[in-house]
C-alpha cells in the first residue's frame, strides 16, 4: 500500500492528500485576515473509492500540525474537522472565542467563495 501524502497548497487554501500522484481528499480552508492569522477549516472531503481508511482524520490531524508549526490557532467550522478536534483535544487546542466569531464573520463575508 502507498503511503498518503499531505500537500499544502496555501495559495489555492488547500490540503491536499496525495497516494500514488492522486488526489484522494482534501481540506478547503482559508487564512483569518486579521492576526493571528488563524488556519480556518470550511470542508473535508474524501473521494467515495477511499472513504473508511482513515485519510479524513490524517488531514485534520496534518492540519492541526501545520498550524502549530506556524503558531497559529486552527478554527474547525468543518463539520468533521470540529467532530474529529472534539475527540482529539490533546492534539487539536480550542481556538480563543474572538478567533471563531472573527473567523465566522469572514466566512459569512465570502459565503460566495464556499
Amino acid at each position: 500500500m502507498v503511503a498518503i501524502e499531505f500537500q499544502d497548497e496555501r495559495k489555492a487554501g488547500r490540503l491536499f492528500a496525495v497516494e500514488d500522484g492522486a488526489v484522494v481528499g482534501f481540506i478547503a480552508y482559508f487564512v483569518l485576515a486579521e492576526a493571528p492569522h488563524a488556519l480556518v477549516a470550511v470542508h473535508t472531503i474524501v473521494e467515495p473509492d477511499h472513504e473508511g481508511r482513515g485519510i479524513a482524520g490524517g488531514l485534520v490531524k496534518s492540519f492541526y500540525g501545520i498550524a502549530a508549526a506556524e503558531g497559529v490557532p486552527v478554527v474547525p467550522l468543518c463539520p468533521y474537522a470540529a467532530s474529529w478536534a472534539a475527540k482529539h483535544p490533546d492534539q487539536a487546542p480550542s481556538a480563543p472565542a474572538g478567533v471563531v466569531a472573527a473567523a465566522k464573520a469572514q466566512l459569512d463575508a465570502d459565503s460566495d467563495l464556499w
